[in-house]
């Protein structure tokens, strides 16, 4: 498959990041017998991979604006194009030795994502999409999956950490959804999430309150494998809204369904 320049970009950013997490992810499980635990040392890597990600994009394009996980929103001369960062999505299963993390980089062009890259490097596995142009894991063409039922569905989602709160709604919505769906999944990872989706791996997502970066790449990613994502009102303000539904038309339909119980 012939990548577009700027996917070329992405790709060699999110992949040299990527080296790095992996060689942090060895030690980090090494640190799971100590008393002192892996925490700063994950915070560590964390910062390192954004720094990589930034001097690569920055060097590629040097005045594009930046909004990233742990820097914030930086300015570039260039603001029709800004680059959306999160070096190190699903931290806690980076934390805990668990291989389900991500690296998710998505350019946005006057208001609309255009590209997006999401690579986890500890099993190497790459998705790429440009608007447009397709969604793509290592190369190979996805598809959403084509279940048409909630009751054949294997659904994903998020659920609030501890000391985020909203554990009752979460609880409201999880139970609606489960008296319904085949199955519900809880990866950790909302960019993985949404690849998953776009894959055919799993056959939705929702989550609340969630940062633009969680899901700007997997956003397009979706779309571009045939999938429809929204708010969870059904709208379009996905990243100011931090609420997300994606899946095929079927399902994305009987899950917004779900989501509007209140009880």
């Amino acid at each position: 498959m012939a990548r577009s320049a700027i996917i070329n970009v992405m790709v060699q950013a999110a992949m040299k990041a990527g080296r790095s997490l992996a060689r942090d992810f060895g030690e980090v499980q090494n640190l799971q017998v100590s008393l002192k635990g892996p925490g700063d040392y994950v915070s560590q890597a964390d910062r390192k991979a954004e720094e990589i990600i930034h001097a690569e994009l920055s060097r590629a394009r040097p005045a594009y604006s930046f909004l990233m996980e742990e820097r914030g929103a930086v300015a570039g001369d260039d603001d029709q194009h800004r680059w959306i960062v999160d070096p190190l999505d699903g931290t806690t299963n980076y934390l805990h030795g668990i291989p389900m993390f991500a690296i998710s980089i998505a350019l946005e062009r006057q208001g609309q994502i255009v590209a997006g890259v999401i690579y986890n490097p500890a099993m190497d596995e790459l998705f790429t999409a440009e608007r447009g142009g397709g969604a793509f894991m290592n190369d190979r063409r996805l598809r959403v999956a084509a279940r048409s039922k909630l009751s054949d569905a294997v659904i994903t989602t998020g659920i609030p950490h501890l000391g985020r709160g909203h554990h009752g709604h979460a609880l409201i919505e999880l139970k609606n959804v489960m008296g319904e769906a085949a199955g519900i999944r809880r990866f950790g990872a909302a960019s993985l999430d949404l690849a998953y989706v776009a894959a055919g791996r799993v056959d939705g997502y929702w989550e609340r309150w969630l940062s633009p970066w969680d899901m700007a790449a997997g956003i397009l990613m979706v779309k571009e494998a045939g999938g429809f994502c929204s708010d969870i009102t059904g709208g379009q303000n996905m990243i100011d809204d931090g609420t997300i539904v994606a899946a095929n038309e079927p399902v994305h339909r009987q899950l917004l369904r779900m989501l509007e119980k209140k009880s």
